[in-house]
Parts: structure tokens; C-alpha cells; sequence
């Protein structure tokens, strides 16, 4: 699961215990069942056709869609998927509509022109719109045009649903990375900053852990080949309790993401639930009312690979403020961002819809 995909099931999971019966529509490559049950809701698939510009098409969804908006008391979408402005139009909802706003568009401005009069349309013909963050909605050109209808909620994690390591997998991974080192956690992207981190690492010797894959992977490991940098450990995917392993141990958590792609970080986040000292940049998202700057972590400029390696630095060589920070950290993610909170606030969001009268 992405970060995305993981919201959705914390939604669904957690509405439940709420009476809150969930149908989650998403399109699949794989040849799977076209419905399953997992953790008290139903995950309802779609055959992806074709992918153009990092958007899934898919012609079955259209009729797989209206058939489950027919016995949906409110739909939520989740934004940005051009498709879904198409299908929501296609099959004349006349329900109850949240659309949890993600992140603006900013790879694709040539295809934006194109695809901006119908966004418009489908963000104004939604009821409710909720951005993830205060910060994100405070510098989203987009959603200050809909101010009126926006709401705030925190994404937020349930740290019981993460499994506990072994004590077994905690002296493996010691024994391969280490016992004092940072972690990256994330889907190897081109605005995770991954480039920005190798460049910062030069020129030192802390141990960098990047867990994940993606398809900047190969470009990332030759540079680092080139640039001699033998300290980082590229581990690719790995299962989820290694992934907790990772996060027990680590001294602290890197996230350089540089452009506004990185709408929230939820790895960031993980990184806070399990206590540690933060660095990320300043990108105007997500990540920089997670990670308050001298608080929760450090805070640099993004782009500025010397400024992340003196952030850096300063905190592999202040152990007692990293220690601080990373308690700090926790304590900002049972205040803001647990599951529970979230849900709860999505619940009563669902209720308030269901006592608006018809638009």
C-alpha cells in the first residue's frame, strides 16, 4: 500500500466499528477476486486498462461505480484522479459527496490545461472537500478557491495494526545496518529528494538506511556508486515488520522531499508514531506540521543539500536533543494524529452530509 491507499483503509477499517458499512473502489493489474472482505469493509476492483500520466483508466469502472453509488449513502472521493471526475459526472450522482483533497497537480502542467476546466467542475459540484493539514490548505492556490466548504483532518495512524517486531528481527537488522543510524522510508519517487540526500551524505560517515522501491531505484544506487557512498544501505521492499525493526532502532528519520508532490508523509509520520527526531524541508505541505522545526526535529530548505547535512550533523551529535525531540514527536502524534481521531472526525463528517439538505 502507498500512503494514500493506506488512509483509505483506516478510514474504512475504523468507520466500521463506528456502523459505518465501507465499499472501496480501486482498479487492479492483478488477477484477483473483483471483491474481497478485509477488516470489516469491502475492497471492490476494477481492470486497469492503460496508465497515461500516472492516472489509471479503466472502462469497467463506470458501471462498477454505479452500481455501488446506487446503494451508497454518501461517496468519497479521493482527489487527485481525473478519472473519477469523468465517472462521478458519467453517472449523475445525486448523493451526498466528501472528496478528501490530497494534493494539488504538479508534474503534469501541459496535461492540467487540458484536464483544469473539468477539476474545476468536479471540486465545485463536491459538498465538502478536506485537506490534510492547515498548512496545505493555507498554500493551495486550489483549495482557497473552495475556502467555504473546506475542512481540516489530520491523516492519522493506528500504531495497533503495526506489528511488533521480534526480538529476533531486531538483532538481524542490527547486526546488517547497525545500531545507530538514519532511516528513509518511502516509494522511490523524483520528489522524495533522494538526490538531495546522496548529495549531503558525501562527506560523511552516518549510516543511511533507504527502505523502498520505485522507479528512480536504479538511477539512486548508481549515483551513489559513483559518488563512493558505501555508508547507505539501499534495502528495496520489505516486509512490515522488518519496516517496524527499521523504525525501533533508527537514530532518527530523513525526509527530503522537495517539491509539493509530497503532500503530507506518511513514513514522516511513522517516524513520529514510533518516537524519533525528524528532519524534512519546508515545502509548504504536510510535512511541516508534522515535523515542527526545533521541536519535534529540524527543518531545512528544501533543495539545500549542505543545509541537510548540518541538520544532520547536528543532531547525530547532540544525542540528548535528539532524544528530546523524538519524545516531543510522539507526543504530537497521540495529541493529532491517531486513527481514532480521524475516523471520528470522517464519522461525524458523513453525518453532517446525511443532515444537509438535497444541493
Amino acid at each position: 500500500m502507498g500512503g494514500v491507499e493506506q488512509v483509505i483503509s483506516q478510514i474504512a477499517r475504523g468507520s466500521n466499528k463506528l456502523g459505518v458499512k465501507t465499499d472501496v473502489l480501486s482498479l487492479t493489474q492483478a488477477h484477483v477476486p473483483r471483491t474481497i472482505e478485509m477488516d470489516g469493509y469491502l475492497a471492490h476492483r476494477a481492470r486497469l486498462n492503460v496508465q497515461i500520466a500516472s492516472t489509471g483508466i479503466s472502462a469497467s469502472v463506470f458501471l462498477r461505480f454505479a452500481g455501488l453509488a446506487k446503494q451508497a449513502d454518501v461517496i468519497h472521493y479521493h482527489f487527485p484522479w481525473p478519472l473519477m471526475d469523468l465517472v462521478h459526472f458519467a453517472s449523475r450522482v445525486k448523493k451526498p459527496t466528501v472528496l478528501t483533497y490530497h494534493s494539488d497537480i504538479i508534474r503534469q502542467k501541459h496535461l492540467l490545461k487540458i484536464y483544469r476546466p473539468l477539476k474545476w467542475r468536479f471540486l465545485a459540484d463536491m459538498r465538502r472537500i478536506v485537506a490534510t493539514s492547515p498548512n496545505y490548505l493555507a498554500s493551495s492556490t486550489v483549495l482557497a478557491k473552495f475556502a467555504n466548504k473546506v475542512s481540516v483532518i489530520p491523516i492519522g495512524l493506528d500504531k495497533a495494526s503495526y506489528p511488533f517486531p521480534s526480538a529476533e528481527k531486531l538483532h538481524y537488522w542490527r547486526g546488517r545496518v547497525g545500531a545507530k543510524f538514519y532511516l528513509f522510508v518511502g516509494v522511490l519517487r523524483y520528489y522524495k529528494g533522494l538526490h538531495i540526500l546522496l548529495e549531503a551524505a558525501q562527506g560523511t560517515d552516518y549510516p543511511i538506511v533507504i527502505v523502498g522501491a520505485g522507479p528512480i531505484e536504479a538511477e539512486l544506487k548508481a549515483r551513489a556508486l559513483k559518488l563512493g557512498l558505501r555508508h547507505i544501505h539501499f534495502l528495496g521492499f520489505v516486509p512490515d515488520e522488518d519496516k517496524v525493526a527499521l523504525l525501533t532502532m533508527c537514530y532518527g528519520v530523513l525526509f527530503p522531499s522537495h517539491l509539493r508532490s509530497e503532500a503530507f508523509g506518511i513514513s514522516l509520520l511513522e517516524g513520529a508514531m514510533y518516537g524519533k527526531p525528524m528532519i524534512s524541508s519546508e515545502i509548504g505541505t504536510g510535512t511541516t506540521f508534522i515535523n515542527i522545526q526545533n521541536q519535534t526535529g529540524l527543518v531545512v530548505p528544501p533543495s539545500d543539500y549542505l543545509a541537510l547535512r548540518k541538520a544532520m550533523k547536528y543532531l547525530w551529535e547532540h544525542p540528548a536533543e535528539a532524544r528530546e525531540m523524538g519524545r516531543l514527536a510522539e507526543a504530537r502524534y497521540w495529541k493529532h494524529f491517531t486513527a481514532d481521531q480521524m475516523v471520528r472526525s470522517y464519522f461525524d463528517l458523513y453525518s453532517e452530509l446525511l443532515s444537509l439538505p438535497p444541493a
